[in-house]
């Protein structure tokens, strides 16, 4: 899903500029809860790195199902946007697309009564998954061909608070943790004359008020304001996003300690926290806190998961009990990319560099990426491999409309003489009989991607990510192009 790398960057200081540290009375503020000198640098360090996948997905909430005039609004709240597209290189909203799935998006409002979603019956050969995620970035449930089963079904998604009964024809429920949360569709698209097949699956994807439902009166939810965030704004008001947001997310168990040191510089249930009226030297430390979170986040994300033949490989997205309160770990998944997969659901292996650690750069060479026989990636659904300008992380426009290469494709393409299967990696085309093996490249750097939907738990395996028995091959370099 969405990639937002630099959403922050490390400009926190900029927040320093031009802001009063005088209260709206125009009263300095009281000192005598103040942390300590540098123990606000230590808070704000701590609390930025807990909180950077919270205040991005508000972010692409407000943008989603807020702001109807962001240039990405979806649909309001408890509606359904299905997108049956297939992405293309004219596609750059969102960087690192997937052309595998196209999808729909429903966010929803738990606050005053829980959702309904169903599902149609999908054809058995096709894999298709609804993600459902929460406020606090976690992957708290799935529906769909590896969870649930191809069947039609109803199902229930309650908020952290809710304490009704389960209806009588509900499948499952799945609670959230937040009063807001996303569910996230992938439906698996054939090729580009499948369109019209996956416009009928969507069409049966229905979500409805569970008071609809029942054929009930529905209740009221008290009306929110949701203050705008964007870009800059969320670099100099990050930590009232945040107070903003926790409102909606209940602490949990493992969350008394941060939640407390919040608490010691304004921020949480009942409290406001407006960085303007700080005290300078509180400022100064906050902002170097953020600085800081920031710096170690983008740290972790580059060495993130397992090297393994030049791939990068791990499994970083999950619930709340797979992250177990490493913070870290939850602005790491986030920031490579918020809404991805389980790894029981989805891995994805990625690199921008070949065999030998060099970088890949397809004006310069050619490459060979080679599955040994009876040796592809081993899923209960689909692989995909898609390519990638290394530079946007968009897909490149080329002469056969080609963006990836999938099991699907497979029976198609021409294997070697001793079964092997060899993709041909570059920018000009290769040799008449290699065309249908062929996944076009820039004319320089490359990024590739590869997905491995439902994968195999039994040996052999990419599970557990980065230690399992099967290992993607690595690029190696051919001749050079001329």
């Amino acid at each position: 899903m969405t990639t937002r790398r630099d959403f922050l960057g490390s400009s926190a200081l900029a927040a320093l500029t031009g802001a009063t540290i005088f209260s709206p009375s125009g009263q300095a503020q009281s000192r005598a809860d103040d942390p300590r000198f540098f123990e606000a640098k230590d808070i704000a360090e701590a609390g930025f790195i807990y909180g950077l996948p919270i205040v991005m997905n508000y972010a692409v909430m407000y943008e989603y199902a807020v702001d109807r005039n962001s240039g990405q609004f979806k649909a309001p709240f408890n509606q359904i946007k299905n997108e049956p597209n297939v992405f293309t290189y004219k596609d750059t909203a969102i960087v690192t697309p997937n052309s595998d799935t196209p999808y729909s998006f429903v966010w929803m409002d738990l606050r005053a009564e829980p959702v309904v979603l169903s599902v149609p019956a999908v054809d058995a050969n096709r894999y298709y998954s609804v993600m459902l995620c929460d406020g606090n970035t976690y992957n708290y449930g799935y529906i769909g061909t590896r969870a649930t089963g191809n069947e039609a079904g109803d199902y229930l998604v309650v908020g952290p608070e809710w304490t009704g009964s389960t209806p009588a024809g509900i499948k499952q429920v799945f609670r959230s943790s937040t009063q807001f949360s996303l569910a996230g569709y992938r439906t698996q698209l054939f090729g580009p004359s499948d369109l019209d097949n996956i416009r009928k699956v969507q069409a049966g994807y229905k979500v409805q008020m569970l008071s609809t439902y029942l054929n009930q009166p529905p209740p009221r939810a008290t009306p929110v304001n949701f203050p705008k965030i964007d870009k800059a704004l969320a670099k100099t008001e990050f930590f009232e996003f945040l107070d903003f947001a926790l409102q909606f997310a209940p602490p949990q168990s493992n969350e008394t300690e941060i939640r407390a040191q919040l608490a010691r510089i304004g921020i949480g249930p009942g409290k406001t926290f407006h960085f303007r009226d700080l005290p300078p030297e509180i400022k100064l430390e906050i902002a170097l806190g953020m600085k800081e979170g920031q710096r170690k986040v983008d740290e972790a994300v580059a060495h993130t998961g397992k090297a393994i033949n030049g791939w990068r490989v791990s499994g970083l997205p999950g619930d709340s009990a797979h992250y177990a309160g490493d913070w870290l770990k939850r602005a790491v998944a986030a920031q490579a990319g918020i809404y991805g997969n389980d790894p029981e659901e989805a891995t994805y292996p990625f690199t921008r560099v070949d065999i030998d650690g060099q970088e890949i750069d397809c004006s310069k060479h050619d490459y060979t990426l080679t599955f040994p026989a009876g040796d592809l990636p081993p899923v209960n659904s689909f692989w995909s491999l898609t390519m990638y300008d290394g530079k946007s992380q968009l897909l490149i426009q080329n002469p056969i409309n080609r963006y990836l290469i999938n099991s699907p494709m497979v029976p198609a393409m021409k294997t070697n003489a001793d079964g092997s299967l060899t993709l041909y990696i570059q920018h000009k085309s290769p040799a008449a009989d290699n065309q249908a093996n062929w996944l076009p490249a820039p004319n320089g750097p490359a990024y590739l991607v590869m997905r491995l939907y439902w994968p195999k738990t039994t040996p052999p395996s990419i599970l557990p990510a980065g230690e399992g028995t099967w290992q993607p091959p690595g690029l190696k370099r051919a001749v050079a192009s001329t």
